[in-house]
Order: C-alpha cells, then structure tokens, then sequence
C-alpha cells in the first residue's frame, strides 16, 4: 500500500497566486480509442513523461495500471522533485494531488475524449489548479520563470508522447493556457501553441 504518511497539500495550503493551467492537443483519426488511449498511459505514466525533466517513479503499488492512493515519486530538473498521489482513476481520465514537499499544491486531471463537434477527432488534455508551496518557490517559478519553463515542457512532451501513441495525426502543436489570479481577484489569460 502507499505511505500515507506524506500529507496531500490542497492548492488551499499554497502561497502565490492560483494558476489553471490547460494543455492540450488534437488528434485525427485515431487508431485508438479515448479509453484504450488512457488505458496505455495509465499503465507507464513514465513512458510519456520526458525522464530529463520529470523522472515519474512508482512507490509501491502495482506494476501495471494506476489505483487510487498510488504515490509516485518525481525527480524533476533543478531543485523542484516531489510527490504525488492517485486520488481518481476512470476508464478516460485520472488525477493525482501534489503531497507535502512538492513545488506546488493542488491538483492535476488527465483526460482522453473525442470533441462534440468532431467526433473523429481524439482531445488528449491535462488541467491543473496549484498554487506554488511556499513563496520562495512562488518567486522562483513567477519571478525568474525556470520552474513554469520546466513544467511548460514536461506537459508539452507529454502530450506529444500521448497524441503519436494514439496512431493518429495530431492537427497542430500542443496548445497551452493559463489563467492566474492574484490574492486581489485580479485575472489574467495566457494563450499559445
């Protein structure tokens, strides 16, 4: 069973400002369905993770497949490695929640699905709502910008990873946004591929 010593650290718990975050990508003709897509990623999460940048490494727990309570161990480029933990699985999406010592607090959802109004088309996506841990880590991702270059690429990768896997054509690079809000409420959007 997973050490359930390690405390979950809600986005509630962190310093900074929230930060939603979606990444995404879109897929034509797919040999794979959304949830034999899913399916592969959760069986090797580390298989779609780029290992320079975030090395994902199971603690304890079964060698195949993802279970809820499952914590994964994450060495990630500079100072910045943590823990996570399964708090959802289905058959199209899972969910893991930062615990106590990762960079960030809260949570992040994959999910495989094909688009309403393109049903041929496959919409691999992964969506976070953090807050940095503390706010020394708060001025090194905000301020000097490593930490979101990091995390930026790591999530970027691993949807490429996970649109080649699907055996269908991706329609354009990976799509990132962010909406951020400060303490005030103040809002701001960012859009890019």
């Amino acid at each position: 069973m997973a050490d359930t010593h390690q405390s979950e650290q809600p986005a509630a718990t962190g310093s900074g400002p929230w930060l939603e975050r979606r990444y995404y990508i879109d897929v034509a003709r797919p040999r794979r369905t959304p949830a034999q897509l899913m399916g592969e990623v959760q069986a090797d999460v580390a298989h779609f993770a780029p290992e320079l940048l975030a090395n994902f490494k199971k603690k304890e727990g079964s060698e195949n497949g993802l279970r809820v309570g499952e914590e994964f161990e994450i060495a990630i480029l500079g100072p910045w490695n943590g823990c996570v933990r399964v708090t959802e699985v289905g058959t199209t999406s899972f969910e893991f929640i930062t615990l106590e010592g990762h960079p960030e607090a809260g949570r992040i959802h994959f999910e495989a699905h094909y688009l309403d109004e393109s049903p041929d088309v496959l919409r691999f996506e992964i969506r976070s709502r953090a807050r940095s841990r503390d706010g020394l880590v708060a001025f090194a991702y905000n301020t000097t910008g490593i930490g979101k270059r990091v995390q930026e690429a790591t999530w970027v990768e691993f949807c490429r990873r996970v649109a080649a896997a699907s055996g269908g054509q991706a329609l354009g690079e990976v799509v990132v946004e962010t909406s951020t809000q400060d303490e005030r409420g103040t809002c701001d959007f960012e859009r890019h591929a």
